[in-house]
């Protein structure tokens, strides 16, 4: 799969951005402190669905309305914000959606999801239970299946990576979480259009190793399961495409624990008072104890998304830190 060019994804920030508008970036003082350098912060959670996942789910919705390819409506599996994207952009564009979440899914999560109209089922353990059933409902019921792995989502994604390169000084190196990988090559894409050389890498949960893994061995490396805080981050067979550009373009995979993604979380919230969910804050756990952070390093983090139960929250914010990053 190649990465877009500037022209595509320019081209998809124009389709967007009725829905989409550009999110800030912020270069926070106190994480400043914290970090003992610049940090620079991408706000995905300001988008609509609180996550990058809704620029994917537009500009891929806008695709398939142009090439006329006809259904009879929309199916994902999710853990709720590619979910949140596919309703969101289902209603843009006046198709129906169907979502299906595994058992034990977020409740508030679920109520965004439903709240857009959407038919919500639950359907398996984890994600990959709920995806496969997925691919069968949509053969069954004639519905296009929208992958959380996907060119088109890609492109959309990586509208974000311009705003950041675009606004902020030139970065050192960006960390960015990884679920299936859209946000992570959504990024690798945007630093290649414009020609940068920062560093891009990624981010996955403790829990939930597979890219990591499969990093490291060249080919792909499914896990048993994947189990983890960051719900976004929960797969455990990675996108053979995704893998593709990754092992191209990444600087390398950091892997956190769920105490430093909560201690992250808190961190979000202390020092410039913005929330995020587990998957949110894991780029952010990483880039406190990564080697690039150093006095007079310029540093990018992505914090998407802000979507976590509330009572999750709250004991998380009670909490002491013992393993303060």
């Amino acid at each position: 799969m190649p990465l877009p060019t500037l022209e595509d994804i320019e081209q998809a920030a124009a389709v967007i951005r009725p829905w989409c508008p550009p999110t800030p970036q912020y270069a926070w003082p106190l994480l400043a402190e914290r970090a003992g350098c610049e940090v620079w912060v991408k706000h995905e959670n300001h988008t609509r669905t609180g996550a990058f996942k809704l620029r994917g789910g537009l500009h891929y919705l806008h695709q398939l309305k142009a090439s006329g390819r006809a259904c009879a409506g929309l199916i994902a599996a999710t853990r709720g914000n590619h979910g949140q994207s596919i309703g969101l952009a289902g209603r843009a564009f006046g198709l129906p959606v169907t979502i299906v979440v595994p058992h034990g899914n977020s409740r508030e999560k679920n109520a965004a999801m439903r709240a857009l109209g959407v038919r919500l089922l639950e359907i398996g353990d984890d994600y990959e239970d709920a995806r496969l059933a997925a691919v069968e409902l949509a053969a069954r019921e004639n519905l296009e299946m929208v992958a959380s792995f996907h060119p088109d989502l890609v492109t959309g994604v990586a509208t974000y990576g311009l705003e950041l390169f675009r606004a902020a000084p030139t970065l050192d190196a960006v960390f960015v979480g990884v679920g299936l990988g859209s946000g992570a090559c959504g990024l690798l894409a945007a630093r290649a259009a414009l020609g940068l050389n920062s560093k891009v890498i990624g981010v996955v949960a403790a829990g939930a190793p597979t890219y990591a893994l499969s990093l490291a061995a060249g080919r792909p490396v499914a896990t048993a399961e994947a189990r983890t805080l960051a719900d976004g981050l929960a797969c455990r067979a990675p996108a053979a495409d995704a893998l593709q550009l990754m092992l191209a373009g990444l600087d390398r995979i950091e892997v956190v624990s769920d105490a430093r993604i909560a201690a992250a979380m808190r961190y979000y919230y202390e020092d410039t008072h913005n929330l995020a969910e587990g998957a949110g804050a894991a780029a952010l756990a990483a880039l406190l104890a990564a080697p690039e952070c150093r006095p007079g390093a310029r540093l990018g983090v992505v914090l998407s998304g802000g979507n976590v139960d509330r009572e999750i929250f709250a004991a998380i914010l009670q909490a002491g830190d013992p393993a303060r990053v």
